[in-house]
């Protein structure tokens, strides 16, 4: 039987955007895996909520909170030096932090919300994987697992500057793999497709009419589903490196390409 690298012993797993969504279900799933789970996010008591239920379902000191916007390098550095001993080298990073804002054309789009995602989505995630990374490759072991999105892979209205911090990630996570040959380090990158979390609801500005419709006569993918994906890339055997994953709920496919047909 294959000892895949997951299984080998207990790991430290560190997963930013922790209080929602694709983070918390996968917080939950390595910790039922019996790995010790770093969550990192703002939401400090939503991440105090989480520490308390796993804690309870599995043993104290599963989960170490910590408060953390991933935009903030200062507060990056203040916060992994504060780790405990046992939490102290993490094996896993799981950069999930990040968020869609707005569904305008470019034209209209809300230039604040753009410098947010670009801040979140690619400063964040560039900014832990800087920091994490060093004590990663001088152990010679690690697995760096970012949450990219089909956004990257594919156009649609709207998607103007989200889509474009997604194609980031794609070429960071291909890039890394690139630079870390030799290393023993992995980098996969996971691409979901529609999926229900509070993505749509932070999209909207809160607006719960516009995130139900946008899941309305469909069956999306679920956090669950998610979760389930970054798990089976990390227990993978050493040897197997995952590159990306792209999933998609079978409701959903490409769209057609869009012409403008001239009238008259």
């Amino acid at each position: 039987m294959t000892t895949t690298s997951m299984s080998k012993k207990v790991k430290t797993v560190m997963v930013t955007g922790a209080s929602s969504g694709f983070g918390l279900a996968t917080a939950r799933r390595f910790a039922e895996k019996g790995h010790r789970v770093i969550v990192a996010a703002r939401r400090k008591e939503r991440l105090e909520s989480l520490k308390q239920e796993l804690d309870d379902e599995f043993g104290a000191d599963t989960v170490f909170v910590m408060p953390l916007d991933v935009t903030s390098e200062t507060q990056i550095e203040e916060m992994l030096g504060s780790l405990p001993e046992e939490f102290a080298e993490v094996d896993v990073l799981v950069n999930n932090a990040g968020l869609a804002l707005g569904l305008e054309p470019a034209h209209e789009a809300n230039l604040d919300d753009w410098h947010r995602m670009v801040d979140t989505n690619i400063k964040g995630l560039y900014l832990m994987t800087r920091k994490i990374l060093p004590g990663m490759v001088e152990r010679r072991h690690g697995h760096i697992i970012n949450i990219g999105s089909i956004a990257g892979n594919y156009a649609y209205p709207g998607g103007n500057a989200y889509g474009a911090t997604k194609a980031f990630v794609k070429q960071f996570t291909r890039n890394l793999r690139a630079d870390l040959l030799g290393t023993q380090i992995r980098v996969t990158n996971i691409e979901p497709g529609l999926a229900e979390t509070e993505f749509s609801l932070v999209r909207f500005n809160g607006d719960q009419g516009k995130a139900d419709d946008v899941y309305k006569g469909t069956d999306p993918l679920t956090a669950g589903d998610i979760a389930e994906a970054v798990i089976w890339a990390a227990e993978q055997p050493q040897h197997v490196n995952i590159n990306s994953i792209e999933l998609m709920p079978t409701s959903q496919a490409w769209a057609a390409l869009a012409i403008d047909k001239i009238q008259g």
